[in-house]
């Protein structure tokens, strides 16, 4: 990954940092975009310490606001030539409905939305890097629902599992329908379930959710084991030019059967352009 850069959401835990780490060490020059500085500092002095690589840079953003998210790829743009690889990796599944700023509901906006508006956003710097790489971080978790055009910000009925899995369905199809539109370009898009993962994701779960968490904390990955699709899906020549697909441990699966319905992904594409006026 010598003379590669490397943009990674969400990396001052979980997988976003061991994904991050994993590049490092493999001499990628590595962007890690936290919202936190205090914790995002101290993630890049770890990571430039572990992998002895004195390229890694630091970007703060909120990915809830799409002002933040549009002032990160403007900064990113500025600083850098290049993108070969965009791990879209942050995420959350708040417990309890929220608004962002931009009044969208919280789990849509940011699993979703986010990595919707920073890809479309560093869209001409991947091509234009070509070949390069985007990966999506989604769940198995979308396997359990379908898109709900009708209630995608959760006003009618809200659960932490439903937002969350709708959430990461849209990822796959996000996924699938930009594949479709940059074939030819260069630039690969793919999804991956990490598995259940050790991270902050439910931190802020109350009561049984909090027990569950607990009582499957010991069975479950590592951050290390969580990122290695993510790095394999990032670096390895085995997936050179291989777009639009779903994977798991290394392994290039099926997802699910709404994942694969063309008329959805376009209809959610259109819907995401509408909610972040993005237009192409």
């Amino acid at each position: 990954m010598k003379d590669k850069t490397c943009l990674v959401t969400g990396a001052n835990s979980g997988i976003g940092r061991a994904t991050a780490r994993g590049l490092a060490k493999m001499g990628a020059a590595v962007v890690m975009v936290c919202r936190d500085s205090a914790r995002g500092g101290e993630a890049r002095a770890e990571i430039k310490a572990t992998s002895n690589n004195p390229s890694i840079d630091l970007m703060i953003a909120d990915l809830s606001s799409q002002a933040s998210v549009r002032q990160l790829a403007q900064e990113f743009k500025e600083k850098y030539q290049q993108l070969h690889v965009l791990v879209n990796n942050a995420g959350l599944a708040p417990m309890k409905r929220s608004l962002t700023v931009d009044g969208l509901e919280t789990t849509f906006a940011v699993n979703h939305l986010a990595p919707f508006l920073l890809t479309n956003s560093l869209l001409n710097m991947l091509k234009a890097s070509a070949p390069s790489r985007i990966i999506n971080v989604s769940s198995s978790a979308h396997m359990r629902t379908r898109m709900e055009f009708d209630d995608l910000q959760s006003e009618k009925n809200f659960s932490m599992f439903r937002a969350y899995s709708q959430s990461k369905l849209a990822n796959v199809l996000f996924t699938y329908e930009l594949a479709r539109k940059l074939k030819g370009t260069g630039v690969t898009v793919n999804a991956l379930h990490p598995g259940v993962v050790r991270t902050n994701l439910g931190r802020d779960a109350t009561g049984i959710v909090r027990l569950g968490f607990s009582v499957i904390q010991p069975f479950i990955k590592t951050p290390e084991q969580g990122a290695a699709t993510c790095v394999y899906l990032a670096s390895s020549p085995e997936v050179e030019g291989l777009t639009g697909k779903y994977f798991v441990n290394k392994k290039e699966v099926s997802s699910s059967k709404e994942s694969y319905n063309e008329a959805v992904a376009r209809r959610l594409w259109e819907v995401s352009e509408q909610l972040t006026q993005v237009n192409l």
